[in-house]
């Protein structure tokens, strides 16, 4: 089963300096047939304007992914952690027992991420924070970016059982990620044009996908693509 959420039908607000969609309901976008994906809770497309971003907030009892798509973001909490993380790049947030954190965009241009939040296996654990590079020039097929899932080493850790993969795929490549028994999936090409198992998928829209062992993904153009495997 794929079900596709195009851009347009997403939830979302303007606020001047943050242009956000939400594949979820989210804030002030509430759509009870878009609460969650499995354990998939967010899943938030921000444009963020230069020299602006969110103030420090406190978060407990998730994890909030962010892919950097364009430009960078500059990380800071009251764990001491300071970073910026550049297009292709991902950082993870364990909220646990709760965090404060801002999260600004000081480049000279528009910053654009996917901010992913999961529901953790466990709560009351203790608050983290990492980065990590993964450079889209050296993806071959589908790449493990975060997991909780045992055997992904090479990836940022989180506390969920979900893997978060990417793909950067040149027009007429295909890559195929497989899903075990009961899994779901969400995906979202960031830029380009795609096709999963015969389902054609613009950049920005979303695929819900259940009931499907193998997902093959052929670029119609140049594409990169981010997907998630939930419980």
């Amino acid at each position: 089963m794929l079900e596709l959420r195009p851009f347009n039908s997403l939830g979302g607000a303007h606020h001047g300096w943050l242009d956000a969609h939400h594949h979820f309901s989210f804030a002030e976008y509430h759509d009870p047939k878009r609460m969650n994906w499995g354990n998939l809770r967010v899943w938030n497309d921000d444009v963020i304007a230069p020299g602006t971003g969110f103030p420090q907030h406190p978060h407990r009892d998730m994890e909030i992914i962010t892919y950097v798509r364009e430009g960078a973001i500059t990380h800071q909490d009251n764990l001491g952690n300071k970073g910026r993380t550049e297009a292709g790049d991902v950082q993870v947030m364990s909220a646990g027992t709760g965090i404060a954190h801002s999260e600004y965009n000081l480049e000279a241009t528009e910053t654009r991420i996917f901010q992913i939040w999961i529901i953790p296996n466990e709560v009351g654990s203790a608050p983290s924070w990492g980065a990590k590079p993964f450079p889209k020039g050296e993806r071959e097929g589908f790449v493990t970016l975060a997991s909780g899932k045992v055997g992904d080493d090479q990836s940022l850790h989180i506390r969920a059982d979900a893997r978060l993969v990417a793909a950067n795929l040149k027009a007429g490549e295909s890559a195929e990620y497989h899903l075990d028994s009961g899994r779901r999936a969400y995906l979202v090409p960031a830029t380009g044009v795609i096709e999963v198992n015969g389902l054609r998928a613009q950049a920005r829209d979303g695929v819900a996908i259940a009931d499907e062992q193998v997902l093959r993904v052929t670029a119609i153009e140049d594409s990169e693509i981010v997907l998630v495997d939930v419980a």
